[in-house]
Formats: structure tokens, C-alpha cells, sequence
């Protein structure tokens, strides 16, 4: 679904079309935490058109046509994480990245949290490894080694601490 800057639709196009051609849609992020206030992360799969094998939030993708966006996160995380929660919806905000393969991420993102200790069973083909982390050692990591998470996990990642620890 292309949007403006508000994230009110405009019309549709194709993922990768979109993805070529820079132009401005919907996506959303979900990050699970536990009881233990970690963060479950995803590896995403080597073989993904863009960000391969890089750390992310627990899943992430795009709504299908007509689809809301709340269902679509809780679809994509029982495809991807093979898990389900309560999911709330935190804010959105829009970013641009530009990928080394010609692909461009220019989007409005819908970030949505939910607090689970039901563990995840990953389908190999979306998903490399998971990890649960410590927020403190999260930072520290992303720190020391930025170039292996993914562009917009390391741009919502503070915002969505900062509203989870108001929220626990």
C-alpha cells in the first residue's frame, strides 16, 4: 500500500516495485518481550532480498491489500516466529534506506509490542537464529557492532524502550 507522509493510502503497488523505486508504503514492526523485560530478536534469513543475515526486531513486513495492519503483525509473527500474543501498537514514524543491491526501504512504519513467554518456533526459510537480549546488553552490542543489525531496528529501537519501560 503506498501513503503519503501521514500514512493515509494513496493506492497500491508491488513489494519490490516499491522497494525499487524508492516509493513511500506501509510496513510494520512487532518486538516481543518476555516476563524477564528481554527482547526477542530475529537473524533474518541469508537468502532475503535485502538485509540478509543481519539482527532485527521480532518480525517485520507489509500488509497485504486490504488487510489491517494489526492482523498483518499477527500474521507475520505466527509465519515467521511461529508465536502469538497480544499486540499493541506503539507508534509509526517513516524512514528511507538505501540498500548496497539497488534496493531502496522507504517507509511508514506501524511498531507494535507484545509481552510473551510462549517461545518461538521460527520457520528456517524467513528466519536464521533468535536470541533473547538484555536492553543494556543490546545497546552495548549495537554499539560495537552497528553493521550487523538492520537500518530501522537501530532507528525505532530507543523509542520503543523508552514506551515499553513507561508501560511495565
Amino acid at each position: 500500500m503506498i501513503v503519503n507522509n501521514r500514512g493515509q493510502a494513496l493506492g497500491t503497488m508491488d513489494k519490490m516495485a516499491a522497494h525499487r523505486s524508492g516509493t513511500l508504503h506501509r510496513a510494520f514492526s512487532v518486538f516481543i518481550f518476555n516476563g524477564k523485560g528481554q527482547l526477542l530478536l530475529q537473524q533474518r534469513a541469508f537468502d532475503k532480498y535485502h538485509s540478509g543475515g543481519l539482527w532485527t526486531n521480532t518480525c517485520c513486513s507489509h500488509p497485504r491489500l486490504g488487510e489491517m495492519t494489526l492482523d498483518a503483525a499477527h500474521r507475520r509473527l505466527q509465519e515467521e516466529m511461529g508465536m502469538d500474543c497480544e499486540l499493541t501498537e506503539l507508534f509509526q514514524f517513516s524512514y528511507r534506506h538505501e540498500f548496497d543491491n539497488g534496493l531502496i526501504e522507504h517507509e511508514y512504519d506501524h511498531v507494535f509490542m507484545g509481552i510473551t513467554d510462549e517461545l518461538p518456533l521460527p520457520d528456517p526459510a524467513e528466519v536464521a537464529s533468535f536470541r533473547y537480549m538484555d536492553n543494556v546488553l543490546l545497546g552495548f552490542e549495537i554499539s560495537e557492532n552497528p553493521d550487523e543489525f538492520t537500518a530501522w531496528f537501530k532507528i525505532c529501537l530507543e523509542k520503543v524502550l523508552e514506551i515499553y519501560y513507561q508501560i511495565v
